[in-house]
Formats: structure tokens, C-alpha cells, sequence
């Protein structure tokens, strides 16, 4: 019910402006790529977002009042849902230290407004969902390491209480430099800033990309799930084969963290998180007409003060234009 509620509130009562062609995105962001099985374990989401000149009325006059965002530009918005997962250390124990990372569940459904200027990128989301056993990320984790002949997590009791999470971002990203290189393949710089606001996340970002290939005015780098180094869940259309190859940093000054902090008003397990996060991140981008293509392998410094050391994942995401 969270979900559809998210999803319908602005596009179905404008059914009869509703875009007819749009960019969807699977994303898929796992630690199993490397082997470990801890910290933020996995994230899938489904995005959509409406092509150039395609986004209903409403959407426009939304971003058009809004006064931080351009005047000029195309105009996108788009949807999301989405899963994530968090676990201790040690999945075998039924009753994980009390200084480890609480398990913990987030289900979500996201409405999102972007306003892109071919130099600059604004987006603002809006998050609804829910924190603890009804975002049924147990059921799901249990469910995947049977498929891959895994151990099965045993300290999901233990996990966060049911609690409705509501979360609003913000990202500016900047196209500030950008040059051609040797053979005709480009080089480009993007930094951005921005935060969220929520009691699922309250922190300010701020961090730059990196990227070096062909036609890198295609996107602002591969679709992620936050909190993250800002992608872009559309691509412009090419008939040429485009590719790059990009890497990022991010800082995160950290107020507030449900999967850390715990419940806001119900009592759980919390640990003591750190007031500043870090990620790394690289990888590769492929495009064709209507495809994309992308992987990131992310490091994470230390989010809580008794983790052992930075922890590791990978992000996967095929985007799809039709």
C-alpha cells in the first residue's frame, strides 16, 4: 500500500498527461561480487524516468516554481522502488554482538523531479517506505542464499522494528570541465552537492567524477542507489556504440542514520555510527541506441565506530530506452 501510494499520488490524477516513452533502469547492488556477506549487503530498485520532451505537465510547472531549480532545460521525473538490506558480520549467529551492525530491512517506493541544462544537473526525490520485518528483506535474503546454496542468516529476530521512513534529497551535479583527448575520446570532470533530510537519513554530501571516453555527454554516470556518488537514471540515444570509463569520491557528513541509530521511537539495536562516510567508487559504462550498461565497484570507509574496517560491493545496472 506504501508503494501505490507513492506511485499514484501525482501520476494518476494526471493519467491523461502521462508520458508515453522513458528510460527503465535495473539496478542491483550486492557485496557478493567480492565475497563478503556483511554491512550493507544488498540494494535492488527499478527506476523509470520519463525521455526528453515526454513529462506531463504537472511535473514542468513543479519545477519550474521551484526557485533553486533552472528556468531552462529538459524536465524529467521518474519513480522507483526499491529494497535494501543491512546485516552484522556474522550471519550464523542468532544473537549478533551488540556492538555489530543491527539487521535491518528498507523498502521504498520514490517519486523523483530532475531539470537537466546539458551542463547542469539538478534532481530532488521524495522517499516513502518502510524500515523493519514488513519491508520483508528476511524473507528475501533467506530466499536468495537457498537459490545460491548460501547459509542461511539466523539473527533476522533481532532485526529493527517496523517503522515508516520518509526521506527527501536533493543533488546538484556540474559538467565543470571537459576536453578532448588523444584519438578523439573525452575526458570530463563532475562534481556535485546536495544532502537528505528524513528519519531515514539526514546528512550533507558533496564529492566529483571522473570520466574518460566516447560521448560522455550520454549521461552523469551510471544510476545508483543512495546514498551514492549521483548518476543519472536517463541516457541520451545514440546510433553509435558509446563507452566510458569513470571514477568518483564522495564525503558524507552524517546527522542522522535509522540502520545505525536505530528506531526513532521504538526501542532496537543501534551502534555508535561515524559523523563522516566516505566512498570510492570506479567502473566502466556501455551504450548502445537503447541500451546501457553499467558496473561500479564501491569501497566505503567505516559507517560505525566498532566496524571492522571499510567494507566492499558491487552495482550493476542496465538501462533500457523505449
Amino acid at each position: 500500500m506504501i508503494l501505490v501510494t507513492v506511485l499514484s499520488s501525482a501520476s494518476w490524477a494526471t493519467a491523461s498527461e502521462a508520458p508515453k516513452r522513458g528510460t527503465a533502469s535495473l539496478i542491483v547492488e550486492n557485496d557478493l561480487f567480492y565475497n563478503n556477506d556483511r554491512d550493507y549487503t544488498s540494494g535492488v530498485a527499478l527506476m523509470w524516468v520519463s525521455t526528453r520532451g515526454s513529462t506531463p505537465d504537472w511535473a514542468v510547472r513543479f519545477a519550474h516554481w521551484l526557485p533553486w531549480f533552472p528556468k531552462v532545460g529538459d524536465v524529467r521525473h521518474g519513480y522507483v522502488v526499491g529494497q535494501s538490506m543491512y546485516t552484522p558480520s556474522d550471519i550464523t549467529l542468532a544473537d549478533p554482538p551488540l556492538d555489530d551492525r543491527p539487521y535491518a530491512g528498507f523498502l521504498y517506493g520514490t517519486i523523483g523531479l530532475g531539470v537537466e541544462t546539458g551542463r547542469q544537473l539538478d534532481q530532488l526525490a521524495l522517499t516513502l517506505g518502510v524500515v523493519g520485518p514488513a519491508s520483508n528483506a528476511e524473507e528475501t535474503q533467506k530466499f536468495v542464499h537457498k537459490l545460491i546454496d548460501s547459509p542461511e542468516p539466523q539473527g533476522w529476530d533481532t532485526q529493527l522494528e517496523n517503522e515508516l521512513g520518509l526521506l527527501l534529497t536533493y543533488q546538484r551535479s556540474w559538467r565543470q570541465w571537459r576536453t578532448r583527448t588523444l584519438a578523439g575520446l573525452e575526458v570530463d570532470l563532475t562534481p556535485h552537492v546536495g544532502g537528505a533530510l528524513g528519519n531515514v537519513y539526514t546528512y550533507a554530501n558533496t564529492g566529483l567524477m571522473l570520466r574518460y571516453g566516447r560521448r560522455l555527454s550520454l549521461d552523469y554516470g551510471p544510476p545508483r542507489i543512495q546514498p551514492s556518488v549521483p548518476g543519472s537514471g536517463m541516457f541520451v540515444e545514440s546510433k553509435q556504440f558509446s563507452w566510458y570509463l569513470f571514477a568518483g569520491l564522495e564525503g558524507r557528513a552524517v546527522a542522522h542514520n535509522i540502520f545505525l541509530d536505530g528506531n526513532t521511537i521504538q526501542d532496537s539495536r543501534s551502534v555508535d555510527k561515524e559523523p563522516l562516510v566516505g566512498d570510492l567508487q570506479w567502473g566502466i559504462v556501455l551504450a548502445g541506441r537503447k541500451a546501457r550498461l553499467g558496473y561500479t565497484h564501491v569501497v566505503r570507509t567505516r559507517e560505525f565506530e566498532s566496524q571492522d574496517g571499510s567494507s566492499e560491493f558491487g552495482a550493476v545496472s542496465l538501462s533500457l530506452s523505449f
